[in-house]
């Protein structure tokens, strides 16, 4: 398969494109600076330096075409301001399904957050940090957008991330509005095994997927969902 990550120096990003090329997979990580892209290569994958907040959909398109699978893993971080959160967050995930319809790559991939249905409608939650409200409130309109379109997409809403190694065990469930995320952790290692096998299996389409550690093995949590 032929998959495209944007955001792809990240965390989590890097582990994926680790566990796709190592199958065999062909990844084309999307970067905003040069100097990330020797780490992509040593990752495998084949950098493609593009700025998300200024490129046009169809220059991504033109990177996107062929492509398998789109993926969006990428975030403005921490410390960024509600602007940039907007701009990266929100709208570099719509430009790239823009794109992604535009060039005809329907699986979509979208990393997300947990407690991204606590500002549903507005809603201003207790106790919650006012950038990450500004994060999560990013978060879910790319959810919105998402969902409203013609593609294979699959929303995946991990819990807090941690860097720990790898356990291979995992819960995986149906989530949304009106169902309670149980808090807790899980490391990018175990993130990023999940996104590959919901990617080389097609599984979990048009569902948005709550992710923590747990106790089912990844394989078996996501054949689960088919």
């Amino acid at each position: 398969m032929r998959i495209v990550i944007a955001g792809g120096h990240g965390k989590i990003a890097r582990l994926l494109t680790r566990d796709l090329t190592a199958d065999g997979h062909e990844v084309i990580g999307l970067i905003r600076n040069p100097n990330q892209a020797d780490d992509l290569r040593t990752d495998g994958a084949t950098p493609v330096v593009l700025d998300l907040e200024s490129t046009t959909p169809a220059d991504l398109a033109e990177v996107l075409s062929g492509a398998d699978v789109a993926v969006f893993a990428a975030g403005a971080g921490g410390g960024s301001g509600d602007a940039r959160k907007t701009s990266v967050d929100l709208g570099a995930s719509v430009l790239l399904a823009d794109a992604a319809e535009t060039a005809g790559v329907r699986r979509f991939v979208q990393v997300s957050s947990t407690g991204a249905d606590l500002v549903r409608d507005d809603a201003e939650p207790a106790g919650v940090p006012a950038d990450f409200v500004a994060y999560l409130r990013a978060k879910l309109a790319a959810e919105e957008d998402l969902v409203r379109r013609d593609l294979a997409w699959t929303i995946v809403r991990p819990a807090g991330l941690t860097d720990d190694p790898a356990t291979g065990l995992v819960t995986l469930e149906h989530t949304g509005p009106g169902i309670p995320e149980v808090r807790g952790t899980i490391p990018r290692a175990d993130v990023a095994a999940v996104l590959a096998a919901l990617i080389v299996s097609g599984s979990g389409a048009l569902e948005t997927l709550y992710l923590v550690s747990g106790r089912t093995p990844v394989p078996s949590a996501v054949a689960a969902l088919a």
